[in-house]
């Protein structure tokens, strides 16, 4: 969207302007509170009823020097009063709280967007910092924009200037002065943030007060100073009915473990070792303990995995959760949990590689990874959740198939799915699946290694049941018996039946669904992950303008849905949006022999919507 510009006769400071959407970044130094900032804003737009997406932007470095580029951290949030698929592809405003924030996010801000400046920090020694030679403020650089200045830091003091905190307390609340001006400008009320203050520093009331006293300093100085002309104002979207929460990625996918676990009637049991961006999967389960949650913060990735496997061959839900380079210390353990065929699901959040790459900056880039990264022929389903939301309901999904096919399963995320954040309709229990599991009780004719007809499961006998006592371990096994067997024969049967107990999986997965001409056209943009928001408003916009131009998203990646050879056949022209250098597309194109044609990106940002819109145009001619 593009905000209005009030003309310089206007005279109120309550010319209040409606607008359908707007995209914010508040940038800043990693000390400066801006995930925190943007989380408030985000949080209180949510209760206002606006549909919203965000993107936090976090620095790799984690002390970076203060007034560095390699230090801005940056939020940003998009709400709007219809449904939205993205956090925006630019920024019409941008809250740079000093000249290396500016000078990171300026090229992003659209033309003539506004720029809301903490001048105290726009001095020769952080313009240094951030290799800038004269004041951008000042210089006429920042002339295509619309700029507001404002004493953050000053004012701040200024309005503690009677309480007893240090000057170094009180410039940590800075933050809230920005805040509480953006929530002026966007006609939001501070009280939200306001009791969720109180709450989070009930020990320290004079931290909370402090603050409350700032944001309301930041409001009361838009108010009172008419240094904005206009407000906006956003009002709430039409969603479907129900109860709603904002969520992130990481949240849902824990949520989505304990609905499973409780469906199933399993405890769960999560093994992990810290990881960016996976670490908060951990910290989310870890406070579920009263739905009989373990979690096991190992000495180190490998331990983590056997830890969760064991859990696992004791009877309960074996999780383990880690990022690009834990996975691959992961390897051998989940061929364990192959070879024993025991469920176990794998949670892998991605982030940009290789080896320790770009920490906290997303990618795609693990399928190939996930796909074959182990010894043997050792297939495992993997499944991708597309939006923060969807992590809850890939959750469930992981655990139906590992424990009804007796087989480790991966759970694909991003940085992007995982620190990003959505509205969440809160489903009804009764409306879950029903993910009850029988363990093997009976102990006549018991072979650990028996197969289900129909999943070729093996049956999950809890160790200690009378007349149950079997052994697994990582030697291949003798069908039905399970005793350790070199047997060439029966060695080349168990390669074949651990295959097809994976590509039975795809008889009860959905079809690809196909949205537009699901009859076929000329252009189909296909992805997975968290390509769809980006996806869905491209061919959304291109449809609007007549363009022949279908979509589908893919979440199982293997198996792959029994329909998609013939999806695929039906369009002249199949393009691929991938933010790796094309893994799905080879896989796709070695299996159904189409011409997919990748488009690639590896920046560490996601894709913009505009980005696709041209890529298919090219591809339309």
């Amino acid at each position: 969207m593009t905000l209005p510009v009030a003309g310089q006769e206007a005279a109120t400071p309550a010319t209040l302007e409606k607008i359908s959407d707007v995209v914010i970044r508040f940038a800043g130094d990693s000390g400066d509170g801006m995930q925190l900032t943007g989380s408030q804003f985000t949080n209180t737009s949510a209760l206002l009823g606006n549909d919203l997406s965000t993107l936090p932007d976090f620095p790799a470095e984690i002390r970076a020097p203060t007034g560095t580029l390699a230090g801005v951290s940056g939020f940003q949030v998009r709400i709007a009063d219809h449904d939205i698929h993205t956090p925006g592809d630019v920024p019409d405003v941008l809250i740079a709280m000093n000249p290396a924030a500016l000078k990171a996010n300026i090229a992003d801000l659209k033309e003539g967007g506004v720029v809301i400046a903490n001048t105290d920090e726009f001095n020769v020694r952080n313009f240094k910092k951030a290799g800038i030679e004269t004041d951008p403020l000042e210089d006429g650089s920042l002339a295509g924009f619309r700029v507001y200045k404002a004493d953050f830091t000053t004012m701040t003091r200024r309005t503690l200037e009677d309480t007893d905190l240090d000057t170094r307390s009180k410039d940590r609340c800075k933050n809230l002065f920005a805040l509480g001006m953006v929530y002026w400008l966007f006609s939001r009320s501070i009280d939200t943030t306001v009791e969720w203050l109180k709450v989070k520093f009930k020990r320290k009331p004079e931290i909370a007060a402090a603050n409350i006293k700032v944001l309301k300093a930041g409001w009361n100085f838009c108010d009172i100073t008419q240094l904005f002309q206009v407000r906006y104002e956003v009002e709430k979207a039409t969603l479907e009915p129900g109860v709603y929460r904002n969520i992130h990625g990481n949240s849902a996918l824990a949520i989505g473990l304990v609905a499973a676990s409780r469906r199933s009637g399993l405890p769960i049991f999560l093994g992990a070792y810290p990881i960016t961006p996976a670490s908060d999967v951990l910290h989310e389960l870890a406070s579920y303990k009263e739905f009989g949650v373990t979690t096991f913060q190992a000495e180190d990735e490998i331990a983590a995995v056997c830890a969760s496997i064991g859990a696992s061959y004791g009877g309960a839900l074996g999780v383990t959760c880690s990022s690009g380079p834990g996975i691959a210390l992961k390897a051998e353990a989940m061929n364990l949990a192959l070879m024993v065929e025991l469920p176990l699901v794998v949670c892998d959040i991605q982030r940009g590689g290789p080896s320790t790459g770009l920490p906290t900056k997303t990618e795609q880039s693990d399928l190939l990874q996930v796909m074959f990264g182990r010894n043997g022929d050792s297939p495992v389903p993997v499944l991708s959740a597309s939006t923060p939301a969807d992590c809850f309901d890939v959750a469930m999904e992981a655990v139906r198939i590992a424990t009804t096919y007796m087989v480790p399963v991966v759970l694909l995320s991003d940085g992007y799915i995982a620190n990003g954040s959505e509205p969440w309709r809160i489903p009804e229990v009764e409306s879950l699946p029903d993910l009850r599991v029988q363990f093997h009780e009976d102990a006549e004719n018991f072979q650990p290694y028996a197969r289900n007809e129909e999943t070729l499961g093996r049956p999950w006998a809890l160790p200690g049941t009378p007349g149950l006592e079997h052994r697994v371990g990582g030697l291949e096994k003798e069908e039905g018996s399970g005793n350790i067997s070199y047997d060439p024969d029966n060695h080349e049967l168990m390669t074949h039946l651990r295959s097809d107990k994976v590509k039975r999986v795809a008889r009860e997965i959905p079809d690809l669904e196909v949205h537009g001409s699901p009859d076929g056209g000329k252009l189909l943009i296909l992805g997975w992950g968290s390509t769809l928001g980006a996806i869905t408003g491209a061919v959304n916009d291109l449809r609007e303008q007549g363009h022949d131009v279908s979509r589908a998203h893919m979440r199982y990646l293997n198996p792959f849905p029994s329909n998609v050879g013939e999806v695929l056949s039906r369009f002249e022209t199949v393009l691929m949006p991938e933010m790796n250098l094309g893994q799905l597309s080879l896989l796709l194109r070695a299996e159904y022999l189409k011409d997919i044609k990748s488009y690639t990106k590896v920046q560490g940002k996601p894709f913009a919507k505009s980005e696709l819109v041209a890529k298919a145009l090219e591809h339309l001619g």
